[in-house]
Parts: C-alpha cells; sequence; structure tokens
C-alpha cells in the first residue's frame, strides 16, 4: 500500500492474448464440474467444489469491461473457457466498453445476484468514482478470486544517464520538475503510481513532470526515441522494447518482484521507496451474491489459477498471477480504493 507518511531511506551509493489461448489447456485438480455438469464423466471427478448443487442454471455470462483483445479480455477468455468446463455449462464472454470503463462495471453490478451474470472487474472500480465518472463503488460487487496483478515499473532509455534506480530517485529529488514520464492519460493508473512513488519517497506529487499518452505503447515509443524520461507502466506492457535492448527495467513498485522479471529489484530493494501500486483484475458478481455460489466459484477458481498451464499462459502475455480468495478480494478492493483517493486527493485528481 502507498503511504503518504512513508519517508525515503537514504541508503549509500494482449491481440495475441485471445489467439494464443486457443492452444492452452488447463488443468483443473481437486475441482468437479459443478451442478451443470451431469454426466458420468463429471461425476467421476469428485465433488469437492460442487457447492451449489443446483448452480449453474444455464449459461454464464462473463462481462468484461474493456474492448476485445486486450490483456484484460485475453484473460477473461482464458479464465471463462475453464470455467466453463469446470461448471459444465458455456461461459459466454461479453465486451460492455464504453466510459472509461464505467459501462461495463455497471452492468455487473445491475445484474441479477444469481450468479448467471459475472464479470472481470479491474483496478479502475477503485478509480472512476474518485474521478466524478460514477457513484459505482466495489461495495457494488461480490468480489469471488483475483486472478492477476502487476506492479507499474520504472522503464527508461537503453541510453539513460541513469543506470539505478536509486540515481534515478537521487536525481529527481535534487532537480524536481526536469524528469518527464508518461505510461497513461491523466489520472490513469500509471499516472497514480508515479504520484504515489513521490509520496512515498517525501516528494512533492509534480516533482516529476507527467506526460499524458494514449497508453503504454505510445509512451514506450516516446522512451526509445527520447522524447519522455521514464515510463511507470507495468513492465510486461514494456517488454518487447526491454528484450530488443532498447529499454532498461530499473525497478518494479511492489512488495515482492516481478515474476516475469526476477532479475529486476523492487523499488525498496533498489531505492530505499517502499512504494507499491499496480493492475488488478478479478472475477466478480453482482452485490447479494449467494455464499454457496461464491463458495464453488471460489474453489473452481482457485484450481484454475494455481495450475501451471495457466501460470505459464500468463507469463507467455507478461502478466503476472495473483490470487486472492473471496474474503481476502474483497478487503483488497476496499483498500485499493481508499489508497487510490488518498494519491488522486494529493494530486489534485479527484473531484
Amino acid at each position: 500500500m502507498t503511504n503518504s507518511t512513508n519517508r525515503r531511506s537514504r541508503r549509500s551509493p494482449l491481440l495475441g492474448v485471445v489467439a494464443a489461448m486457443g492452444s492452452v489447456g488447463l488443468v483443473l485438480s481437486g475441482c468437479s464440474a459443478g451442478g451443470g455438469d451431469t454426466s458420468a464423466e463429471g461425476a467421476d471427478n469428485g465433488n469437492a467444489c460442487d457447492l451449489a448443487p443446483n448452480y449453474p442454471n444455464g449459461p454464464v455470462e462473463l462481462i468484461v469491461p474493456w474492448a476485445a483483445g486486450g490483456g484484460t479480455d485475453g484473460v477473461a477468455r482464458a479464465v471463462g473457457n475453464e470455467l466453463s468446463a469446470a461448471l459444465g455449462t458455456q461461459v459466454n464472454v461479453v465486451n460492455r466498453t464504453g466510459g472509461s470503463g464505467v459501462v461495463g462495471h455497471q452492468a455487473i453490478a445491475s445484474a441479477e445476484p444469481d450468479g448467471q451474470t459475472l464479470g472481470l472487474a479491474t483496478v479502475e472500480i477503485g478509480m472512476m468514482h474518485w474521478q466524478g465518472l460514477t457513484d459505482l463503488t466495489a461495495e457494488d460487487l461480490t468480489g469471488i478470486a483475483q486472478v492477476n496483478s502487476d506492479a507499474a515499473g520504472l522503464t527508461v532509455a537503453a541510453d539513460s544517464q541513469w543506470e539505478t534506480a536509486e540515481d534515478l530517485m537521487t536525481y529527481i529529488e535534487e532537480n524536481p520538475g526536469e524528469v518527464t514520464a508518461s505510461g497513461t492519460g491523466q489520472g490513469g493508473i500509471w499516472h497514480l503510481a508515479l504520484v504515489g512513488m513521490l509520496l512515498d519517497a517525501g516528494l512533492e506529487p509534480d516533482a516529476v513532470n507527467f506526460v499524458p499518452s494514449e497508453g503504454a505503447a505510445p509512451a514506450l515509443q516516446e522512451l526509445v526515441a527520447g522524447g519522455i524520461d521514464l515510463s511507470t507502466a507495468a513492465l510486461g506492457e514494456n517488454k518487447t522494447m526491454i528484450d530488443a535492448g532498447r529499454a532498461q527495467a530499473l525497478a518494479v513498485m511492489g512488495e515482492e518482484r516481478d515474476q516475469n522479471f526476477p532479475d529486476v529489484p523492487t523499488l525498496g530493494e533498489a531505492a530505499g521507496v517502499e512504494s507499491s501500486m499496480g493492475v488488478w483484475r478479478g472475477i466478480t458478481g453482482p452485490n447479494g451474491l449467494e455464499e454457496n455460489v461464491v463458495a464453488e466459484l471460489e474453489c473452481h477458481l482457485e484450481n484454475i489459477v494455481s495450475s501451471d498451464e495457466f501460470g505459464e499462459f500468463m507469463g507467455n502475455q507478461g502478466l503476472g498471477v495473483t490470487y486472492r480468495g473471496s474474503e481476502e478480494f474483497t478487503e483488497f478492493m476496499a483498500q485499493d480504493d481508499a489508497q487510490k483517493g488518498e494519491i488522486m486527493e494529493a494530486a489534485g485528481l479527484a473531484k
């Protein structure tokens, strides 16, 4: 969690996702087909996860608040494919875009709480209401299971003057306003990660000049072209240029190292700044979802997410795997919301 009361401790000197998904066969261990599977094969698998015997009652809709072909869509289709096999019914992924995520998240919250409509909620559920886009919050959803998280990173050009994160943080402290960063639009997650990092380092929220972009990819192009100095997007989003040797990762803003970049230190390890922020995705339903339905879905999802095949699929996309069950995920969303509000208010981004 980002905490503005923390201070820097000084130290001494996803389009290919959908296509790839078709070749991935995830192995379910210990989780049977649910109420929708009455086949002998399903019965042979046991009933460890069949905690809601009359569920599901027909096909399940999985709402994605973002467009087809992106990373969130790919995660939803990978999870939905395996959840379909586990439940013994069709899981249809439906993209409900618009309003910077508002339309899709509202569709999840407005569904009947019978488990027939689920959704893949994203980090924006804890940001949109602070931006004045909606009154919707995570309290309007039932958290079932988190399946992913990717921490922000510090990526610079290969020929950058900074070779370590400590070098960069020292320069920012001594030359406020001279470093230019990007990675997303104004008030987007990678902007908030930058502001949170600065606050945690005891610096002003505008100590780095932030330039809005249409996303991580355009910002990365600007980085290697010399238009900006720093990208704060997740390292997976900058993987192509990092692997090509045109950009270098200095640190990751997480409590642990990025599992896909194990040689890159955390910002705490590299510069003594204990700052943590990033994107996340998780399966949710409308508020009031029956407890036994939540328990069954949670059981299936834990088995799906913990499989080696799912981990390999996510790693191939540069995405991290993080699992939290219903109770922990619900608590996490509340904490994440509070963190975002604190940072957005400090940066003058809250409305």
